[in-house]
């Protein structure tokens, strides 16, 4: 009888190279996806457009990001985790070169929606092989790395890109995180060990669908999708359109030291660990209420004039987004019985799809009305996600109360 291959424990040097390959996978993912989001002004400039239109240079990524994750995972069962991932690091840095050389809007825009496909390839995909592959003491610590190396890479792509455009061109910018992430791919390569337990299933698009329907039947999963598409909206629509207020008048800032400003998702990631903490004192339903309320008063800070204000209110914001997505995210996987990779993909679909639709309708409020009219989105957006929460609760409150025959708590608990 074959023994079992053995897990991925702490200490040992596949533990090392596979938290080094996923971080960069995690770096190489969200710098390529959020690396024109501070060169929007700039772009709507070259290429004569509005902000609405012009930010759809980045919608389109999280949008096809979105429609592809849900079949993301079942592809990556067929066609095995690490190789899934390596095309997905490879080809997103070459398209990032790709779109480099673009004198064209219109193909600025394909290239960069093709890329949110193959983005697809990475987050789900790396979360599984972890599951599968570290020992249970070790996993925990190595999807916290994972999720460091996704915020590095959406921070140092946005400083990057700015930085580098302001020295040279928005071209040059992009085409040197392309440069820098394809060699990051090759490291990647060499560096993730192999697939010990993975185990190959044919792609079955009927069971497929049949859990992704089953999660948007549950009314507690779909009031947490709200949340993620209200939440994530407002949080793009807000990094979206204050570079722009950032860069004109009456601030006129660099764009070089607009960059800063994103340096604010260092605060927020640090701070949603204490604020996930506080789950285990007031519960979660207080916790991301306080973290909404969070978010609530960081954009009314920025409706001040002082240039620290809108900082300090940006800032305050981002700390309660992470705390809102930490919460929500966790409470996805306790209401899923079943097909929780699904549930979780599903979440990530409607976060980026908030992200997509929000970002780019935010033009228009930013067009017809200014920063008021962009903070009014916004504030609209969070309210309607303490709705969305006011609802789960009773609806948690509900089931609580409801006796349970049996029957039923004997298959709750067989599909866990």
């Amino acid at each position: 009888m074959l023994s079992k291959p053995p897990y991925i424990e702490r200490s040992s040097s596949d533990y090392r190279r596979a938290n080094l390959a996923l971080f960069i996978a995690g770096f190489i993912t969200f710098s390529t996806l959020y690396d024109v989001q501070p060169l929007l002004p700039m772009l709507s400039a070259e290429f004569a457009v509005s902000p609405m239109v012009g930010s759809l240079v980045l919608s389109v990524s999280t949008f096809a990001l979105a429609w592809s994750l849900p079949v993301s995972g079942g592809l990556s069962d067929a066609l095995g985790r690490r190789v899934m991932m390596a095309t997905a690091v490879v080809l997103t840095s070459l398209l990032a070169l790709a779109t480099a050389t673009c004198d064209s809007l219109y193909w600025l825009i394909v290239l960069r929606l093709v890329q949110g496909v193959v983005l697809a390839g990475v987050p789900a995909v790396a979360m599984a092989y972890l599951s599968e592959e570290m020992s249970p003491r070790a996993v925990s610590t190595a999807m916290g790395l994972y999720i460091a190396g996704n915020a590095m890479g959406g921070m140092s792509g946005r400083m990057l890109t700015t930085w580098v455009a302001d020295l040279t061109t928005w071209r040059t910018a992009i085409g040197a995180i392309g440069a820098l992430n394809l060699i990051l791919s090759l490291v990647f390569l060499a560096t993730l060990p192999r697939s010990r337990h993975f185990q190959r299933q044919p792609l079955r698009l009927r069971s497929l669908t049949a859990s992704l329907l089953g999660h948007l039947r549950n009314p507690k999963l779909c009031c947490l999708f709200a949340v993620a598409f209200l939440s994530m909206g407002s949080f793009v629509t807000l990094y979206n359109y204050v570079t722009f207020r950032l860069t004109e008048p009456p601030y006129s800032v660099n764009p070089s030291h607009v960059a800063w400003i994103f340096l604010s998702y260092a605060f927020g990631a640090f701070a949603s660990t204490l604020i996930g903490r506080m789950v285990d004192c007031i519960g979660r339903s207080k916790t991301i209420y306080f973290a909404l309320s969070v978010m609530v008063a960081g954009v009314m800070l920025t409706l001040l004039q002082p240039l620290v204000a809108i900082a300090a209110g940006v800032v305050i914001f981002t700390i309660g987004f992470f705390g809102v997505h930490a919460i929500a995210s966790a409470w996805v996987g306790t209401e899923a019985k079943n097909a929780r990779a699904q549930a979780s993909s599903l979440y990530l679909f409607f976060y980026y799809l908030g992200s997509s639709l929000s970002g780019t309708g935010g033009g228009m409020f930013w067009s017809h009305w200014g920063w008021v009219g962009v903070v009014a989105l916004i504030l609209l957006l969070l309210l309607t996600a303490s709705l969305a929460i006011l609802r789960l609760v009773s609806l948690t409150a509900t089931s609580t109360s409801a006796p349970q025959s049996p029957g039923f708590t004997a298959l709750e608990e067989s599909s866990q």
